[in-house]
């Protein structure tokens, strides 16, 4: 039986979320590739357990993810019986809809229908009475922003979920959007959104609109898929996600201009005293309007290498300025 570490919480840090009484940790633990039927039931247990040790309390999902779809959750609910139950009041799980699921025109984006009966799928997946924050996945281009908001007010208000929150809203969306959840009484809790080193675009505005808002805000692909670790300085290995799993990170993406940046971004990241993927993650948490960067890992050691990032030195100006001269190339 699973006992977790005591000093748990002295490894981690944690930042508010927002303006809410929520706190998240620096690093949280998505479970988009690993977590599905290709992976190790005992190697998943591994990986949510070391997390957890070190403090790591926010757990994060999908109704689609696995592979197949589903099977992260199924999976989850599974460990949840077997280690996290007498944790459950520790811990932040999260899930999200909007992108396809099941065949028909009610398995896919924004309506009230899709959402909810999502949700309640998930529930029943994980073993879970609610989650504490799920999420609308994309803005819908057909259904009203008003219907798929009131969805996510529901959802609160009918005990599914704690808090709600959005992902990959373009910066007027979110604002829109946040308005529309605040006049309801349930606020926006978060928006997860992509950001990395080499995937800057939450700084063309969003940035601004989460700060004004007061809304909390944890980034998804912030290695950009693995480009920003050391395993790509060399070639693609076959043992690498775009050598042998490319349905996530392409090798035509990783370009010689990438490798350009990537290998001048591992050099200062040596001088630093840090892994690349160190220095990345770190980079992405600089500006306390971002509350946690999703991690993922298909070992245990690699959440233990990710932690190092919260322990690392702290920017000085002359080096931000060379990290946007080496992106700017």
């Amino acid at each position: 039986m699973y006992t977790a570490a005591e000093n748990r919480y002295s490894q981690m840090q944690y930042r508010r979320c927002g303006n809410s009484g929520i706190k998240l940790p620096m690093l949280s633990l998505g479970m988009w590739h690993n977590f599905g039927a290709i992976t190790p039931f005992e190697t998943q247990q591994s990986i949510l357990r070391t997390a957890f040790d070190h403090g790591i309390t926010h757990f994060d999902l999908a109704n689609n993810y696995g592979p197949p779809y589903g099977e992260a959750e199924r999976n989850f609910g599974i460990h949840m019986d077997r280690d996290w139950k007498p944790y459950r009041d520790e811990l932040i799980i999260s899930s999200i809809a909007g992108y396809d699921m099941w065949p028909g025109p009610y398995g896919d984006f924004g309506s009230r229908k899709y959402l909810i009966a999502s949700l309640d799928q998930s529930l029943r997946r994980m073993h879970l009475d609610y989650v504490d924050i799920f999420y609308h996945h994309r803005p819908d281009p057909e259904t009203p922003l008003e219907e798929t908001m009131s969805a996510l007010d529901y959802i609160v208000r009918s005990g599914r979920a704690l808090y709600v929150g959005i992902s990959n809203y373009k910066p007027e969306q979110a604002r829109q959007a946040i308005a529309i959840l605040r006049r309801l009484g349930t606020p926006c809790l978060i928006h997860q959104p992509s950001y990395s080193m080499l995937n800057r675009w939450i700084e063309d505005g969003l940035t601004d609109v989460l700060r004004e808002e007061k809304v909390g805000c944890i980034c998804f692909s912030p290695l950009s898929g693995g480009m920003l670790t050391d395993r790509y300085l060399n070639g693609i290995p076959a043992d690498s996600r775009a050598g042998h799993d490319p349905r996530f990170l392409k090798p035509e993406s990783i370009t010689e201009e990438k490798l350009g940046k990537i290998r001048a971004l591992n050099d200062m990241a040596q001088k630093r005293g840090q892994k690349l993927s160190q220095m990345a993650l770190q980079w992405v948490l600089r500006d306390e309007v971002v509350t946690s960067a999703l991690i993922g890992a298909s070992r245990p050691q690699q959440i233990l290498d990710n932690i190092e990032a919260i322990q690392g030195p702290a920017f000085t100006q002359e080096e931000l300025t060379a990290i946007d001269g080496i992106l700017a190339r």
